[in-house]
């Protein structure tokens, strides 16, 4: 456990986002933020997509080319 201090404005947004007033706060910044995971573990999950998978592959091997990172 940590302790955290957030702005008010954060706060309500995170109150906004609980499903019910059991969840906590972990849990909802856990469901809205989840790990990053490696391209190739989504692209083995898309399995049959080979269209999409070709896609994400390719953006991405352009992606690195140009040095362009985008954070997920």
């Amino acid at each position: 456990m940590k302790t955290i201090s957030i702005m008010e404005e954060a706060y309500e947004r995170l109150m906004h986002l609980k499903d019910d007033k059991t969840k906590s706060f972990s849990e909802v910044i856990v469901k809205y933020y989840p790990a990053r995971r490696r391209l190739s573990d989504v692209l083995e999950e898309l399995g049959e997509c080979t269209d999409l998978a070709e896609s994400i592959s390719r953006v991405s091997r352009e992606m690195r080319k140009t040095k362009m990172r985008i954070r997920f």
